[in-house]
């Protein structure tokens, strides 16, 4: 393994690690800010919101500056956010400020993804990026169990002090060892005023953008199970924060497994096809679980074997929508992966939103919008390609 993975994949890790770390201290900070439930899952919210205009912005300066500079200048902002979070004394103040936080964590997942199209195509591309989950997936598997940890010992703000310090190393390891990938040559022809026009080509090039929304519907399965599940399992299945970080990590590990077999499976079979039916595995799952949630009510034996199945169909779709949808761009990569990266950070800000505006709801609610996110996917991918074999 590279050290260009290892960055990238630390870069790529920003959002899931600012995410996971704090999940099982959510419920600690409905009582120490004296808010509601609703209020600190908008926490959540904000900060997917956030990653999604960070990226509209990182994206075009990439294409015109290179990939290091504005990444940079992202990372600076996300450890800036990241102690002013630790000191946050109410539940608005601390949405504002996870907005800002993921204003900077998104240049690591736009300039990530923008430099993986810079050096690869095609199935290399998915490969990397499958390999890039396994440096990524640490995090979703060891950021709940170290948050867990970190509240035996201190309170939730330890938490984002840690965050900071991470966001100083990936940066340091980023000036020093992350090669330049988007040469000055190729950013001549790219004015900033132009950007509107840019992103108005992609908008309307129909199976750049079924793929796109494609992985919103993935992203947007994966971050309703997310926001949900610290309450399900802690407040209504009375979970440890320390077992549900355990647990939480299994899913994780899921996801992880997937993307790695996915790199294997990738030898025999074409991107389209994983995610032809690894869609329709995860909208199986989801359905099974809503209509096992609604039916029968929830427990531990019947939510932990079909989340887990659930989200690791994850794993072979992400990696692979996004090689397919950045396949076919030459140029101006940055803005195409920034508008990638917005409709999963958009379509995962949305499913969190309704997941905490209808918490009332308990699992049915995360389950309701898992199905329909899965569903989504399952569509949209089909639209993408019979799109683009027409074309």
């Amino acid at each position: 393994m590279t050290a260009l993975t290892l960055i990238l994949g630390a870069l790529m890790a920003f959002g899931p690690l600012s995410i996971d770390m704090y999940l099982p201290g959510l419920p600690d900070i409905v009582r120490d800010l004296n808010a509601r439930e609703g209020a600190v899952q908008l926490t959540l919210s904000a900060f997917l919101i956030g990653l999604a205009l960070g990226q509209a912005i990182y994206g075009p300066l990439s294409d015109k500056y290179g990939r290091k500079r504005p990444l940079l200048l992202g990372v600076s902002v996300y450890v800036v956010a990241s102690l002013l979070c630790a000191v946050a004394t109410n539940v608005e103040t601390l949405i504002a400020l996870r907005f800002l936080e993921a204003v900077g964590a998104a240049a690591g997942g736009v300039i990530t993804n923008a430099t993986v199209r810079d050096l690869f195509v095609g199935r290399s591309a998915a490969s990397m990026f499958s390999m890039l989950m396994l440096v990524m997936g640490i995090a979703p598997i060891a950021a709940p169990v170290l948050g867990g940890q970190l509240l035996l010992l201190s309170s939730w703000r330890t938490i984002f002090v840690i965050l900071a310090v991470f966001g100083v190393l990936c940066g340091l390891a980023a000036l020093l060892w992350l090669p330049e990938t988007h040469p000055i040559e190729r950013r001549r022809g790219v004015r900033l005023r132009d950007t509107a026009r840019t992103y108005a080509g992609f908008l309307r090039n129909r199976a750049f953008m079924a793929y796109a929304l494609s992985a919103g519907g993935s992203s947007a399965l994966l971050l309703s199970y997310i926001t949900g599940s610290p309450f399900v399992f802690i407040d209504l299945l009375h979970v440890s924060p320390q077992t549900f970080s355990w647990l939480f990590g299994l899913n994780a590990l899921g996801l992880i497994a997937a993307s790695q077999v996915n790199r294997l499976l990738l030898r025999r079979a074409s991107s389209e096809q994983i995610v032809a039916w690894a869609s329709a595995s995860a909208l199986l799952w989801a359905a099974l679980l809503l209509v096992t949630v609604g039916l029968l009510g929830m427990g531990l034996s019947v939510l932990v074997p079909l989340l887990f199945a659930c989200v690791t169909s994850i794993g072979f779709l992400m990696s692979n929508i996004s090689a397919l949808a950045l396949a076919p761009v030459r140029e101006r990569t940055g803005s195409a992966a920034a508008i990638l990266g917005i409709t999963q950070n958009a379509s995962s800000g949305i499913a969190g939103a309704l997941v905490g505006a209808f918490a009332a709801g308990g699992a049915l609610s995360m389950t309701v919008v898992m199905a329909l996110s899965a569903a989504a996917c399952f569509v949209l991918l089909r639209v993408a390609r019979s799109t683009r074999a027409a074309a």
